[in-house]
């Protein structure tokens, strides 16, 4: 592992100016010049693809343009990161599995949804900044591969009784009782001293990132090791007995909502957020919604559909009357957990009814109220409950399956 930071320093000197990095993301043929950072099963990973890597993982976020300093932090994370997506790659091939050119660019659209913008805006933003749109679409192309063979091999396995929904719900139901904290984490992966060090020199840069307005849920995605990582790191609400003592410490004295510094643990570094706190046995109001949206921001297109809409029941079939047009159900879903300014719209609207206009991904949207039921109990449905369960399992699944690949494997550092 030694070798990883001597990797690290190497990159941090070659990557002293931006026109350097601006002609990587043109010049695609001056790679082999620069030396291999690693060797993965006999496939290279070069300094160049490690150095795009770096600046991507901290661009991807949404945050401001990152320093020289803040890039030769986060190098280790990404080449252990190009190390996993080779390994992915190379076991999704034995399926004979191609990943559509469409898929990758559809990944990439609702990625730079999240940021509010669109896929070639996205794009043209990182060739800006001297990263090759090329790294970020074979992120993807490894991530849906790696999903795709996870599901196939695990998915139709994986089995949640109504006893394990019900174990669940009742230790929900105990924690209820107690404090709870909403808190979402980033987790990098580090078991052992020395990858630990590099992962909180990269955590370090990643919090920077955060504090200059950076999406904590696309840092999650892209960046974190825990099976949270899909659902941006929310971990939902949490009773500090649901936490390792040294993360539940750390949130417990948190005297306001906010990041919190690095957290080292045996297994590696976290980044929390707690968004939220709430003492035993608060009410909630949960409501059913759809949602409707015009990705191109057009309100004509938006105010055209709601005049067809009549009920609940007719938002999706005016969704699908329109390409630029899509409906989404949202279940059960606590007001306070839209935020201030969600949780007033929603209040405010009578059931059966459309909320305010609003902005939302680049686009703009309405959310319909259809059911709102107050002093409900803080718990999720039964149907969601069970699908968080099967998704941490096979979440779990995938990440034992990619630590027998990289023990497995021939990976030398050069």
């Amino acid at each position: 592992m030694i070798r990883q930071l001597l990797v690290a320093v190497s990159l941090f000197a070659m990557s002293a100016t931006g026109v350097a990095m601006a002609q990587d993301a043109t010049d695609s043929s001056r790679l082999p010049l620069e030396g291999i950072a690693a060797v993965v099963n006999d496939k290279p990973i070069s300094f160049s693809d490690v150095r795009q890597r770096a600046r991507l993982l901290l661009l991807s976020a949404g945050g401001q343009q990152p320093s020289a300093e803040q890039i030769q932090q986060i190098t280790g994370q990404a080449l252990e990161q190009l190390i996993d997506e080779s390994l992915q790659l190379e076991k999704a091939s034995e399926f004979d599995m191609e990943i559509d050119a469409r898929e990758i660019d559809g990944a990439v659209e609702d990625m730079a949804r999240q940021g509010g913008t669109t896929g070639d805006q996205l794009k043209a933003q990182l060739l800006a900044a001297g990263v090759n749109p090329a790294s970020l679409e074979e992120q993807m192309r490894a991530e849906i591969a790696w999903n795709r063979v996870m599901s196939g091999l695990y998915g139709s396995r994986i089995r949640v009784s109504d006893n394990q929904v019900d174990d669940q719900m009742e230790r929900m139901r105990s924690a209820s009782k107690t404090t709870q904290y909403r808190v979402s984490e980033i987790f990098l992966y580090a078991p052992d001293e020395e990858t630990r060090a590099q992962a909180v020199t990269a955590a370090s840069a990643v919090l920077e990132q955060l504090k200059q307005g950076a999406d904590f849920r696309v840092a999650a995605q892209r960046i974190s090791s825990a099976p949270t990582a899909a659902t941006g790191g929310d971990m939902g609400w949490i009773a500090l007995d649901d936490l390792a003592p040294q993360l539940a410490e750390a949130v417990s004295s948190s005297e306001k909502p906010g990041l919190l510094e690095p957290i080292e643990v045996e297994s590696g570094v976290y980044i929390l957020n707690v968004a939220n706190k709430r003492e035993p046995s608060q009410a909630v109001t949960k409501v059913n919604l759809k949602r409707l949206f015009v990705s191109d921001g057009s309100e004509a297109d938006l105010l055209a559909a709601m005049d067809k809409i009549k009920s609940c029941d007719d938002v999706q079939s005016v969704a699908n009357s329109k390409t630029n047009l899509r409906a989404a159900d949202l279940d059960e879903i606590n007001v306070d957990e839209l935020g201030p300014e969600g949780s007033d719209l929603v209040k405010s609207t009578e059931i059966g009814q459309a909320t305010a206009i609003f902005a939302a991904s680049g686009g703009l949207a309405v959310m319909y109220v259809c059911d709102r039921q107050d002093g409900a109990e803080a718990l999720p449905s039964r149907d969601d409950l069970k699908g968080s369960l099967k998704n941490r399992e096979l979440g779990m699944i995938s990440e034992r399956e990619l630590r027998n690949l990289r023990r497995e494997a021939t990976i030398i550092y050069r």
